[in-house]
């Protein structure tokens, strides 16, 4: 069998991260171009992973009739103009997420590769994670019984650029957006409600961006299990993200990842060293996996793990959060 050819759309950070992916660990794909607005990034990249062609816009990647998947890794408020256009050319895309910042574009996008009939496969990652897999089975397996409450916390080590928080679409649509992805795919349940309590706790400067800093977010399941959310920009220990799940027959919790397992016990203090400090290092074998499942999709021409209706329901929870702590009251999700 031929190897699936792939474009790469955007050689930033994380358009590295699933290069890197390909070029390395997927024997039945490869990159067969990439493009980027800074030439240079685009160079960059194609030299480091030996990619044969250099394209000098998205446009020129989908029109090749020898690219049969892309791969969107550029700003959110180009991704559903990119699904679309892909999508029309017969594509199989793998796009970050989300979507988009709103729900008709966001709508348009996932029916126009509905409709065309190629995979639709979103950068929700972190379902790929070893530990938070082992949360899944354990309800789905019943180990731990009915679920009554789930807890979810993400905090980032420091708070990203200003310039970004402006376009990000804030912290409920670019932060939380994993979490709410994450507690739909833990429990299996759809969020139908949500109430947010929070404020601006860690740079004024978010806040005069429009923006929030910190927040506790309280959801209600279609299940009836409640859970609660809580992010903020700053974790001055490091990228701290941890699970817990409480059921009528047990609980199950993941802890951080360190970089070593090693305690250093004195007669003053047993420690160790902080938690991995970044999504980047936190992640690396999620982001591997994703990538490694997307491909399989296509291959095998089997339903991707995460679609693009999962996208959409996420992006829902994220504008009734906005709305909710906007409103100061509790919202439910079909509003």
């Amino acid at each position: 069998m031929s190897k699936l050819n792939i474009g790469l759309i955007g050689a930033g950070r994380i358009g590295q991260v699933h290069a890197a992916t390909i070029a390395y660990r997927v024997n039945s794909a490869q990159l067969a171009a990439v493009t980027d607005p800074i030439a240079s990034a685009a160079q960059a990249v194609a030299g480091k992973f030996r990619i044969p062609t250099i394209a000098n816009s998205y446009k020129d990647i989908i029109s090749d009739p020898n690219i049969d998947a892309v791969m969107i890794c550029t700003p959110t408020d180009t991704h559903a103009e990119i699904i679309q256009a892909a999508a029309a050319a017969g594509k199989h895309i793998f796009c970050e997420k989300p979507v988009a910042l709103d729900l008709a574009q966001t709508d348009a996008a996932v029916n126009a590769a509905e409709r065309a009939g190629v995979k639709l496969q979103l950068g929700f990652n972190r379902r790929f994670d070893a530990n938070y897999a082992r949360v899944r089975q354990a309800i789905v397996s019943g180990e731990v019984g009915d679920v009554r409450m789930v807890h979810i916390i993400s905090r980032d080590p420091a708070p990203p650029p200003i310039s970004y928080v402006k376009v990000s679409g804030g912290i409920f649509l670019d932060m939380t957006i994993h979490d709410w992805d994450m507690a739909r795919f833990l429990t299996g349940s759809e969020i139908e409600e949500v109430y947010v309590q929070g404020g601006i706790r860690v740079d004024p400067a978010i806040g005069e961006a429009g923006d929030i800093d910190t927040h506790v977010t309280l959801l209600r399941f279609a299940n009836g299990a409640i859970g609660t959310i809580d992010n903020c920009r700053q974790a001055v220990y490091g990228y701290d993200q941890r699970v817990e799940v409480f059921g009528s027959k047990g609980v199950i919790n993941t802890q951080n990842n360190y970089a070593n397992n090693s305690v250093l016990s004195t007669a003053q203090s047993v420690y160790r060293d902080l938690p991995l400090n970044f999504f980047m290092t936190r992640y690396t074998e999620a982001y591997a996996a994703e990538v490694e499942a997307f491909v399989a999709s296509v291959v095998n021409n089997t339903p991707v793990v995460v679609s693009g209706q999962d996208g959409r329901a996420a992006l829902l929870v994220g504008l009734a959060a906005k709305r909710s702590y906007a409103e100061h009251r509790p919202v439910r999700v079909n509003e």
